[in-house]
């Protein structure tokens, strides 16, 4: 029974999601379908409707702006403030101007409008027309036309929309946008400015408007007037005063309404820009009728879903949870380091296979982490004498002209006269020898390294014939600071062999300095010599990087190119690591700067 444990809990997991699922589908899916359709639908139509809002808010501002570069022309203002008894050559004079100047680019720019006019409280008026042939109007028709857009427009020169024009036979086709003006003498209003556009280049923005079959999209001005409507016999219709108040009412809220003896849903926004009322309306009917196909379906698909997967489970359950358990079991041994293959079961299938890989896997790791572990130990013993064995023929490559050039020197004194410099030197030496044959790997201070540097510029002194004092800058906290070996001194030799090639002036200096910078403990080595080309500092640099202790064309230790450098850098990589070593930084004849690199926390 206990192998058939995994199969009896998926039987009674799949029963349990069965009847919980039939449950909730029968108890939830109407009222969350419902719900969701509902939120759906009412964010189309609320997507619809304020993106007619934007669209219409866009499009009339077009036109505003296209009034503004007129309200800012000079000669509409000062025709604005001509008196009534004016000169008839003056009125013609800026009819002409504002002709040209404003009103020609204006009907260029935006062809659909059909006239634009201008009176003034004083009685004068212009007209212009585009695409329809030129009215005139006598002073009775102009004051009604004063008088109509005066008492439609506010005096603070807010922007008013119309279903109104002045072209005969144009009732009805027209929007007219207007407000009142300024002119130059006064800052109250002293005219009125109307631009007419046809409606029907406004409607062709809302025909794409899709609401369904019998969804549609229509718009009701402040006085309940229909502006809009996809019917054009609803065009200029007043609306029933009950639902145009219920329009101007709703908000942000859907609402239902009777309407034709059908129930309708409508949503309404209304612009602060224009004040008319956009109004989307669909059949309720419409809205509810995919909430019970959707019940219907979601019922039928999940029962046939569940019993199908139910059947899965009996079928496969005892195949897939037995094998599983044994690599399982296979796994926690390995886990505890026992490399125990598991056994296979009779029939082959996916996870079988996985089984006999598990076992092939097992057997493998448990040769290789063998041979891994013996191959590390052999490699540990040969490593540790390999390093052991290059770090003490590295430091014994001491630059043999060095100790050639001064054993010269001593025969020379001591051929010439009996001197204290022979002693002088003969001890210096005797010094550096003994400090340079030492072979351990014990790390030294930057104190001993300075001293030694010091026994070797006493043997220099007599070699060059002149005195040469280093600019040691290391401040005392840094002196029994931990560092490699004979380091310091082969980096100063290397100074006097490359940097000064014409000899030393009294110019000449060579400075030594230490510090910390970003956990690293940095000890440099600069001089004011000669410099190296860009490409020969290239060259250097690449050496440092492949570690390689000679040139391609095998000069000879002390030569251009020789190995100190490279030995110096080699050392202090193995002993504190490949993150350490020599950085160059020099320039043609302005001098190099060698820096060691070691660990700052010793």
């Amino acid at each position: 029974m206990k192998r058939f444990n995994l199969y009896q809990k998926l039987y009674v997991y799949f029963l349990i999601v069965i009847v919980v699922s039939l449950s909730s589908v029968g108890l939830f899916t109407y009222t969350k379908a419902s719900r969701e359709l509902d939120l759906l639908m009412r964010d189309q139509m609320e997507q619809i409707v304020n993106n007619a809002v934007h669209h219409t808010d866009l499009y009339l501002k077009t036109y505003e702006r296209s009034m503004v570069s007129l309200l800012t022309n000079r000669s509409v203002k000062e025709f604005i403030d001509l008196p009534s008894e004016r000169d008839e050559y003056e009125y013609y004079h800026y009819r002409s101007l504002i002709e040209d100047i404003g009103v020609d680019p204006l009907f260029i720019r935006n062809p659909e409008i059909e006239t634009v006019y201008m009176i003034s409280f004083a009685g004068n008026a212009v007209y212009y027309f585009n695409n329809v042939p030129d009215q005139g109007f006598e002073a009775v028709e102009v004051a009604e036309h004063m008088d109509y857009l005066k008492s439609h427009t506010g005096s603070e020169g807010e922007l008013s929309i119309l279903r109104s024009t002045i072209l005969k036979n144009g009732q009805g086709q027209m929007l007219t946008l207007t407000r009142q003006i300024r002119g130059l003498s006064s800052p109250q209003s002293a005219g009125i400015l109307a631009i007419e556009i046809r409606a029907a280049d406004l409607s062709a923005m809302w025909q794409g408007i899709d609401l369904g079959k019998d969804g549609y999209f229509f718009i009701m001005d402040e006085n309940g007037q229909v502006v809009y409507h996809p019917d054009q016999t609803q065009l200029d219709r007043q609306l029933d005063r009950q639902f145009s108040a219920k329009i101007a009412e709703a908000g942000e809220e859907l609402f239902e309404l009777d309407a034709d003896g059908e129930k309708r849903t409508y949503m309404v926004r209304k612009s602060d820009y224009s004040g008319w009322s956009l109004v989307v309306s669909k059949p309720t009917k419409e809205i509810e009728m995919p909430v019970s196909s959707i019940r219907t379906t979601t019922l039928i698909v999940g029962f046939f879903t569940l019993a199908f997967a139910f059947g899965l489970a009996l079928r496969f359950g005892k195949s897939i949870t037995r094998p599983i358990q044994a690599l399982k079991m296979g796994m926690r041994e390995t886990e505890k380091g026992n490399w125990a293959t598991i056994p296979l079961p009779d029939h082959r299938d996916e996870i079988v296979e996985l089984m006999v890989r598990y076992n092939l896997m097992v057997n493998r790791l448990s040769d290789l982490v063998e041979q891994v572990y013996q191959a590390e130990l052999r490699n540990q013993e040969s490593q540790m004498e390999r390093q052991r064995a290059e770090f003490q023929s590295l430091q014994l490559q001491i630059n043999p002209h060095f100790l050639y050039n001064t054993l010269e020197t001593i025969v020379c004194y001591s051929f010439v006269r009996d001197s204290e410099d022979i002693s002088d030197i003969v001890k210096s030496l005797a010094y550096m020898l003994r400090y340079s044959v030492q072979t351990n790997l014990e790390e030294i201070t930057v104190a001993n390294e300075l001293k030694h540097v010091m026994y070797f510029m006493v043997v220099l002194r007599h070699r060059i014939g002149r005195p040469f004092e280093l600019d040691v800058e290391i401040q005392p906290e840094y002196l029994l600071h931990k560092m490699v070996r004979l380091t310091l001194q082969p980096l100063v030799e290397n100074v006097f062999q490359h940097a000064f090639p014409e000899g030393i002036e009294d110019f000449h200096y060579i400075r030594i300095n230490a510090w910390t910078e970003d956990g690293m403990f940095l000890v440099s080595v600069k001089d004011n010599g000669e410099g190296m080309s860009a490409d020969r500092l290239r060259e250097m640099r690449l050496k440092l990087e492949t570690n390689r202790l000679a040139d391609e064309g095998g000069h000879a230790a002390g030569e251009k190119g020789g190995i100190g450098m490279l030995n110096v850098h080699r050392r202090i990589q193995m002993v504190f690591g490949e993150a350490y070593g020599l950085r160059i930084e020099s320039e043609a004849g302005r001098g190099t700067e060698i820096r060691m690199l070691m660990p700052a926390s010793q």
